[in-house]
């Protein structure tokens, strides 16, 4: 089933401990736990694997326990499956996890490009700081001069911002 869901490497291990010491090594977009595990029930490592964002997680439990720890771990985002697994839901799982997993994915690269673009503006900022302290530029003068610098070399305003500050800062 996970093969006609386009999963093409499994990992399969037997405790909780096992798998935090993977994850740690290596990430995955998918973890399904079939609890109990061998040293603990996994409600705690689906909790925690899933709080962190480091993969979505498909929690498979006994149906007596389903409501107790759906209750608990649905807030966390996991989902929970009871036992005996049904087909149709578990591959409704699947599909919602996969479709989670891109979601979080485009939002942790959006986050990281607007990480990156706030990295540059501070870097640009410092150089027309710079720029007004030593040539007694005003901010618009230093604005104008670094995005015309990096019009005429063709250069990005961070690659221009980033010379200024070696020039001067030494």
């Amino acid at each position: 089933m996970l093969n006609a869901a386009s999963v093409n490497q499994i990992t399969a291990l037997q405790s909780a401990g096992e798998a935090r010491r993977l994850l740690l090594e290596r990430d995955f977009d998918l973890v399904i736990i079939n609890a109990p595990l061998r040293d603990e029930s996994g409600e705690s490592l689906s909790r925690y694997i899933a709080s962190k964002g480091i993969a979505q997680v498909i929690f498979i439990v006994k149906s007596e326990y389903f409501d107790a720890v759906s209750a608990v771990c649905e807030g966390d985002g996991v989902l929970t499956v009871s036992k005996p697994v049904n087909r149709a839901v578990f591959w409704s799982a699947l599909k919602l996890a996969g479709a989670a997993q891109n979601r979080l994915q485009r939002m942790k690269d959006e986050n990281n490009r607007l990480k990156q673009k706030i990295e540059d503006i501070r870097i640009i900022d410092r150089a027309k700081c710079i720029l007004i302290s030593h040539l007694n530029m005003s901010e618009q003068e230093a604005h104008r001069y670094i995005e015309k610098q990096a019009m005429d070399m063709r250069a990005a305003k961070r690659v221009i911002a980033e010379g200024i500050l070696k020039t001067y800062e030494n």
